[in-house]
């Protein structure tokens, strides 16, 4: 069943089944997100749960959402631009199977945008 509202059940479905691709992605998403997560399901449930928040932050205006996600991205060890296509390209597939198609363009557009603000302040404003 695709969920037809942005809900809090839709954003965990979606955190399970995009990190799952994530994790075991050969295109080095996944080796830069289990360097920088961890590798054991206690770690990944813990970021899950960190990214639904923030997540339920962006789409629902609810939780506690406590962490600097850019800040997060700039501390990574440098990773090629062409990631933020890789990550986009999985989200979205994964937003089509939890969501109906007018939420998953919706959620999908806010995602675009957060992406490119971050590859600005990566790749252009001199950081």
């Amino acid at each position: 069943m695709k969920y037809e509202t942005i809900c809090i059940e839709g954003i965990d479905k979606l955190m399970d089944i995009f990190y799952a691709r994530i994790r075991v992605d050969k295109n080095g998403l996944g080796d830069i997100f289990n360097n920088a997560v961890g590798t054991s399901d206690a770690q990944w449930e813990a970021h899950k749960k960190k990214i639904a928040n923030f997540w339920q932050g962006m789409l629902l205006g609810i939780g506690d959402y406590q962490g600097q996600p850019l800040k997060a991205h700039l501390d990574l060890p440098r990773f090629p631009r062409e990631f933020f296509g890789i990550w986009l390209g999985l989200f979205e597939e994964s937003l089509h199977q939890v969501f109906s198609p007018q939420i998953a363009a919706q959620i999908l557009q806010r995602a675009q945008m957060i992406a490119g603000r971050f590859q600005y302040m990566l790749y252009e404003s001199g950081h």
